[in-house]
């Protein structure tokens, strides 16, 4: 990085942390800042601003995902997660507690200062350009100690075909409106195993292919995708839209074809998207599970128990396909997609329906001719074709026994 952009930022930084009383503290030492900011000039403040983003530029030099800063717990360096791995990078400078705090308060809006001192938390997305190339962010500001503290994810400025998935024929045609008109899709996994990847990848492939509206609801919003063959409608949650719940409702009256909600977390959510999906649509949602069985579970668990026979019944009527997928560590020392696929057949339906969910993953494992594939088989795939080590497929897997039983002519 261009160690003139240290240079100029910090007699900026020195000049307001000196403004600064050192009984305050939390929010209201937070809020003070945030006033100071609000009295320098605009050439400062771009100063302070072309620092971060020099941060962020060098994030494609290093082949980023991530870019931790601020708070105790960044022990004053900038931090990158590189191929999973998250180290810090001195190169970019030390920065004290109220430095950082005083760079990350720059990159906020008013309202989402208001909602950082609301909440403690703020989410939003951030884009630089770089040689005429847009780059975008997934940011999340939040309180360390009394501290700010940042993170951000890089988002991919270029789509995956959805041919690189090898996808079988009858999960291309699930995912496809072209096909299936209607139904739940969920792409599932935890955070950082690729499912906005995965998902913008599903979204792309129908821009480009049916004549629809898709409307993506997101928290943020992630990748733009430019409208094609389909009226492309972007939502973030917190300033387009209140909330995920709202979002899912209010779309109904949008003219959908596609309804993307880019996280199913909370009970409302998951209660809208089933009565929005069962009222006709293509839903694409999201879920932190890492498994096809585990991510039915997870939806019937979070909604109140009165409410869970019902669920169970409406789930099974809607649900199209399953993926949930994971990031191994290649032996060249990358990341490697390992997924695993359920599609609705009248068995597994019915599996959910009288709650035998246990049986899933057996229909799951025998189904391959129907493009299905537990995690296991996949990461077998994977150690079998030597991407991965044995003992990266152990570690990712869910049911290890099975894993163990399935591999073990390989040892």
């Amino acid at each position: 990085m261009d160690n003139q952009l240290i240079e100029r930022a910090k007699p900026v930084l020195d000049k307001i942390s000196q403004e600064i009383p050192p009984f305050y503290q939390g929010a209201e030492r937070q809020q003070h800042i945030n006033t100071l900011l609000k009295s320098c000039d605009m050439d400062r403040r771009m100063i302070l601003r072309n620092l971060v983003e020099g941060f962020l530029a060098e994030m494609q030099t290093n082949d980023a995902s991530d870019i931790d800063f601020g708070g105790y717990g960044s022990k004053s360096s900038v931090w990158y997660r590189v191929h999973g791995e998250k180290k810090p990078f001195p190169n970019l400078g030390m920065y004290s507690l109220t430095e950082a705090d005083i760079l990350i308060m720059n990159l906020l809006m008013e309202q989402q200062t208001d909602n950082l001192l609301t909440y403690r938390n703020v989410d939003f997305p951030y884009m630089i350009t770089l040689n005429g190339e847009d780059y975008r962010f997934r940011a999340d500001v939040y309180f360390d100690l009394d501290h700010l503290a940042l993170n951000m994810r890089k988002i991919g400025s270029k789509v995956r075909p959805i041919t690189d998935y090898n996808f079988h024929p009858n999960v291309l045609k699930a995912l496809s409106l072209k096909y299936v008109k209607q139904g739940l899709i969920l792409v599932t996994g935890i955070t950082g195993s690729g499912k906005s990847t995965t998902l913008d990848s599903i979204i792309d492939a129908n821009n480009r292919t049916v004549d629809s509206s898709i409307i993506i609801i997101g928290g943020p919003v992630e990748h733009v995708h430019e409208p094609i063959r389909c009226v492309v409608r972007h939502r973030n949650v917190g300033t387009d839209v209140m909330t995920f719940k709202d979002g899912a409702n209010q779309a109904l009256r949008q003219d959908p074809d596609i309804i993307v909600i880019a996280e199913m977390r909370y009970a409302d959510t998951i209660i809208t998207t089933l009565e929005i999906t069962d009222s006709g649509h293509k839903v694409f949602a999201t879920l932190h599970t890492s498994s096809a069985v585990e991510s039915v579970n997870r939806i019937i668990a979070e909604v109140p128990s009165e409410e869970q026979s019902r669920v169970r019944d409406r789930l099974a009527d809607v649900l199209t396909v399953v993926i949930s997928q994971k990031l191994p560590r290649t032996l060249d020392n990358k990341r490697v997609l390992a997924k695993e696929i359920m599609l609705s057949t009248p068995p597994i339906r019915a599996a959910i329906k009288n709650n035998n969910l246990d049986e899933i993953y057996q229909m799951i494992q025998q189904s391959s001719s129907l493009g299905m594939i537990t995690m296991e088989q996949d990461l077998k795939r994977l150690y079998d074709e030597k991407i991965i080590s044995y003992e990266e497929a152990l570690s990712n897997a869910n049911n290890k026994k099975r894993f163990e039983e399935i591999a073990q002519y390989r040892r």
